[in-house]
C-alpha cells in the first residue's frame, strides 16, 4: 500500500512537472502581428535563425549562439555559410532586404504556427524565438493588382510589423487643341476632341514600386488598347525612363478582329535599363482618328493597364510572376453638323450644293470638310468635326431662288479633362455671320440647322399684261407725236 502511495505521488509529481514545463514552453512562444494587411494576403513565417534566448543586463532579450533555423535547407546552410556571421551583417533595413532576397531560394518549410485575421491585422502565433522571413504564400496573388512581400523579423517577444506590398501605378493621357484659335496644345489630360484625319498624341505613364531593388529582374509591360476609331501611327512610339529616351523596350501593334488595336510596349528587365525604386517610365505616341470614329457622348475610349513583376522571391530572368494594375481610360470625342435645305415655307428644297470649311490657324487657310448627302439632296451631313470656326458656302443654288451669303459659325464643346470617367457635357453651335440656329444633341454629337433659300423676283412673261402696258404706252407716245406735228403745222400756216 505504501508502495502504491509512493507511485501515485511520483506520477502526480511528473504530471505537475510536465504541466509546469508545458506552461513554460507556452510562455516561450511569440507572435508576429502584420498591421494593415490587405485582403487576400496569406502570410507564412520561415525560421531563418534560432539560438539561445536570454535577458542581458539592460533587461533586453537577446538571441545568442545563433545557428540556422528550421526554415533553411541544408543546401542553403552550406551556400550561405556561418549563421552567426551572417546574422551579424543584418544591421539596417537595406541589409535585411538584401538577405531576404539571398535566402529566399533556400526556404523549406514554414514554421508550425496558427494564424488569425481581424480588422486588417494578420497574426501568426506559436513561434519560437529566432529570426523569421515573413512572406506571402506562393501563387496566392496571381494576376491581382498586388505584390508579394518578404522581410526579416527578429522574434524575441511579440512583435508588430507594418509592411506595404508596394505596386506600380499607370495612367493614360491625351492632349487637345482648338486648331482654329490655339497656338499650342493643352497639357496631358483625360479627354480631347478632334477632326477625323487628325493625329492625336497619347501618353502612357507608369510609376514603379518603391522596392524594385528587392528584385533580381523587374518586368514591365504596357497593354494599351485603341478603339476602332483610332489607327496607331506606325513607329511613332517613344519610351522614356526618368525623361531619358531608351530603346530597350519592344513595341508591337496588333489589329484585332473587332477593329480595335492592341499596342504592347514591354521590357523583361527595366533594372538593366537603369530603372529603380519609384522610377517613372513614359510612352508617347500618336494615332489618327479615322472614319470608324464614334460620334457623340460615347466617344472613342482608349485604355491601358500595366503588367509588372510582383514577387521578389521569383524574379530571376524568365521566372517573373506578375500582377496587373487597374485600367485607366481616356476618351476622344468628335461631332457632326447637319444642314437641312428648305424653302421659305420650311419645305425640303432640292437642287442645292454646299461646302463646309474649317479655319486652320497654323496654315491661315480654310480647309474643306467632306459632305454626305441624303438621296433627295436636301440634307447635307459633315461628320468628324471638333470645336473650331467653320464657313458654310452654297456652291449651287436651286433654280428660281436667291443664293445665300456664306455663313460662318463656331462649334463649342465641353468635356471632362480630369476624370476617371470623362464625359461630354455640352455641345453648341453659334453663327457669327448669317442667320441660322443650331439644335444640339449631345448624345449623338450632332448640331443641326435649316438653311432657307428665298425665291427670286418674278419677271413678266412675253405676251403678258406687262407687254400690253408697253404697247399702250408706245401707242400713246405715237399719238402724242402725231398731234404735236399737226399742231405745229397749223401754227406754221397761220404765221404765213
Amino acid at each position: 500500500m505504501k508502495n502504491m502511495k509512493k507511485i501515485a505521488s511520483l506520477v502526480l509529481a511528473l504530471i505537475m512537472a510536465f504541466a509546469m514545463t508545458a506552461t513554460a514552453f507556452a510562455a516561450e512562444t511569440y507572435s508576429i502581428t502584420i498591421n494593415n494587411s490587405a485582403e487576400g494576403h496569406i502570410y507564412e513565417a520561415y525560421q531563418i535563425f534560432t539560438g539561445d534566448l536570454s535577458t542581458n543586463e539592460a533587461g533586453n532579450k537577446v538571441l545568442s549562439n545563433i545557428v540556422w533555423g528550421s526554415g533553411v535547407s541544408e543546401a542553403g546552410k552550406t551556400a550561405l555559410g556561418d549563421a552567426a556571421a551572417k546574422a551579424e551583417t543584418l544591421k539596417t533595413e537595406a541589409d535585411a532586404k538584401a538577405f531576404a532576397k539571398e535566402v529566399a531560394p533556400y526556404l523549406t518549410t514554414p514554421a508550425a504556427s496558427a494564424s488569425t485575421v481581424s480588422e486588417g491585422k494578420y497574426v501568426i502565433s506559436g513561434l519560437a524565438a529566432g529570426y523569421y522571413l515573413v512572406k506571402d504564400q506562393n501563387d496566392s496573388l496571381t494576376g491581382d493588382n498586388d505584390a508579394y512581400t518578404e522581410y526579416i523579423v527578429q522574434v524575441v517577444g511579440n512583435v508588430e510589423a507594418d509592411p506595404k506590398s508596394d505596386v506600380p501605378q499607370v495612367e493614360k493621357k491625351v492632349k487637345d487643341i482648338n486648331d482654329s484659335t490655339d497656338d499650342a496644345m493643352t497639357g496631358w489630360q483625360d479627354s480631347a476632341d478632334y477632326d477625323i484625319g487628325d493625329s492625336v498624341p497619347f501618353q502612357l505613364k507608369a510609376t514603379l514600386a518603391d522596392n524594385v531593388s528587392s528584385y533580381t529582374t523587374y518586368k514591365v509591360v504596357f497593354h494599351d488598347t485603341l478603339s476602332k476609331g483610332l489607327t496607331y501611327d506606325d513607329k511613332s512610339a517613344k519610351v522614356y525612363i526618368g525623361g531619358k529616351e531608351t530603346n530597350g523596350f519592344t513595341v508591337t501593334s496588333t489589329v484585332n478582329a473587332d477593329g480595335t488595336t492592341t499596342l504592347t510596349v514591354s521590357c523583361d528587365d527595366v533594372k538593366a535599363l537603369g530603372a529603380g525604386n519609384s522610377s517613372v517610365i513614359t510612352v508617347e505616341y500618336t494615332a489618327t482618328l479615322n472614319g470608324n470614329a464614334v460620334l457623340g457622348s460615347t466617344g472613342n475610349p482608349n485604355e491601358v493597364y500595366l503588367e509588372y513583376s510582383n514577387n521578389p522571391n521569383k524574379s530571376e530572368e524568365g521566372d517573373n510572376e506578375t500582377g496587373n494594375t487597374p485600367k485607366d481610360v481616356v476618351i476622344v470625342f468628335t461631332y457632326k453638323t447637319i444642314i437641312n435645305k428648305v424653302d421659305g415655307e420650311g419645305n425640303p428644297l432640292t437642287g442645292a450644293e454646299f461646302t463646309l470649311e474649317k479655319y486652320n490657324k497654323e496654315t491661315g487657310k480654310w480647309e474643306a470638310i467632306t459632305v454626305v448627302k441624303n438621296d433627295e439632296g436636301t440634307t447635307f451631313t459633315f461628320s468628324g468635326l471638333d470645336d473650331g470656326n467653320y464657313r458654310l458656302t452654297e456652291t449651287t443654288t436651286p433654280a428660281g431662288y436667291n443664293t445665300i451669303e456664306p455663313i460662318e459659325f463656331t462649334i463649342t464643346a465641353e468635356h471632362d479633362v480630369l476624370s476617371d470617367n470623362p464625359a461630354l457635357t455640352s455641345l453648341s453651335g453659334n453663327a457669327t455671320t448669317g442667320e441660322i440656329t443650331f439644335t444640339s444633341n449631345t448624345t449623338e454629337g450632332s448640331l443641326s440647322t435649316d438653311v432657307v433659300n428665298k425665291a427670286g423676283s418674278t419677271l413678266p412673261e412675253t405676251g403678258g399684261m406687262g407687254t400690253t402696258i408697253f404697247y399702250i404706252l408706245g401707242g400713246l407716245l405715237v399719238l402724242f407725236a402725231v398731234v404735236f406735228l399737226v399742231a405745229k403745222k397749223r401754227m406754221s400756216n397761220m404765221e404765213r
